[in-house]
């Protein structure tokens, strides 16, 4: 009996103390968790370069560190800061004038006069969409002015955190597998069910953040591109914007070139429209439907309506890094079912 209610005790506190950790990590889960990302996707070059250094843990984790920051955080902080540098560019013409959202949806009525039966169908009053469209202009491009403020005074934090995640992936690089052997010892789920989920965690992890960004930075490229070649303005800032919107499958990138294209027809610019159609749906669609698949369906083994399902609602709880933790969270989702079916 005594045995029994120490034993419980112990597990309670175990508990208490396990969650008050947690809690005093939160403040840093941004870090630990892209950490974790880095770490996994670069972990089989690490024990490439271990095999060569001759088993010399630091300097292979300290060899795959640079590494990946050189081709992973290097230019992910160049492409954030284009994109804000642009953002707070298009806000100031914004609000100069130079872009007036209601001269285009006005444009853009003129030109197909079925948008106004369409809207008078639905009891809509087209200067309310032409109020909501420069009001939504306006506040996107002051939410980019304010972020980059906002990037500008906490830069202290952001490098500490940025700092924070480059020290804990160098040693996740380096004790990695002690710490997976530890963590298999640790849970008590089944030595074998564990391996298979961390295994799980691994792959999805490294084929939606591998396949989303190779994707994300060919369509952001192939849109800026043809943005800068048709002479549209602010073709980096476009550019990024599908790159970013492109992290959600299927339509992704369409969000951006469909409405200009529209907007090409609506002024009279018949031959650049018909050009940016075609190229958006043949070329950086032809991304999308060809390299996604590829790169993030069939090591995830997820179905692409789930994967976009997925994607959307990790996305909208947890943000840019929902990306990566929706398709995670539905494959260990089928996983766990997979075992119970199997075993139970």
């Amino acid at each position: 009996m005594r045995e029994s209610l120490e034993r419980r005790a112990f597990l309670l506190t175990m508990v208490i103390v396990s969650i008050a950790f947690a809690w005093v990590l939160i403040p840093f889960w941004g870090a630990i968790f892209w950490a974790c990302v880095v770490a996994v996707i670069f972990y089989p070059l690490q024990q490439k370069l271990k095999k060569k250094f001759g088993n010399k843990r630091n300097r292979a984790a300290l060899v795959t560190l640079l590494i990946a920051l050189v081709i992973m955080v290097i230019p992910a902080l160049g492409i954030s800061y284009s994109f804000v540098q642009e953002g707070v560019d298009f806000y100031q013409r914004l609000d100069e004038g130079k872009i007036n959202p209601g001269k285009l949806f006005d444009d853009v009525q003129k030109a197909f006069p079925v948008i106004s039966d369409l809207l008078s169908q639905f009891e809509i009053k087209a200067s309310d969409v032409r109020e909501k469209l420069s009001s939504g202009a306006a506040s996107g491009s002051k939410f980019l002015a304010e972020e980059a403020l906002a990037f500008g005074q906490n830069t202290f934090s952001f490098l500490i955190s940025l700092g924070l995640m480059i020290y804990l992936t160098f040693f996740l690089l380096r004790d990695g597998e002690s710490l997976i052997n530890l963590m298999v010892k640790a849970l008590p789920l089944g030595d074998e069910r564990e391996r298979m989920l961390f295994s799980k965690f691994a792959g999805v992890t490294r084929a939606t953040v591998k396949g989303n960004i190779v994707v994300a930075i060919v369509q952001g490229a192939l849109g800026g591109v043809i943005f800068a070649l048709l002479g549209i303005p602010g073709a980096l800032l476009w550019g990024v914007v599908m790159a970013f919107l492109s992290l959600i499958p299927a339509v992704g990138a369409s969000l951006v070139w469909l409405p200009v294209s529209i907007y090409l027809y609506a002024t009279g610019s018949w031959i650049a429209a018909t050009i940016l159609v075609a190229y958006g749906a043949v070329v950086i669609g032809l991304a999308d439907n060809v390299l996604r698949p590829i790169l993030v369906g069939r090591d995830t083994k997820l179905p692409d309506y789930l994967v976009l399902f997925s994607t959307l609602g990790g996305m909208s709880l947890f943000g840019i890094t929902g990306f990566v933790l929706g398709p995670l969270i539905a494959a260990l989702f089928l996983v766990f079912w997979n075992i119970f079916m199997t075993e139970f």
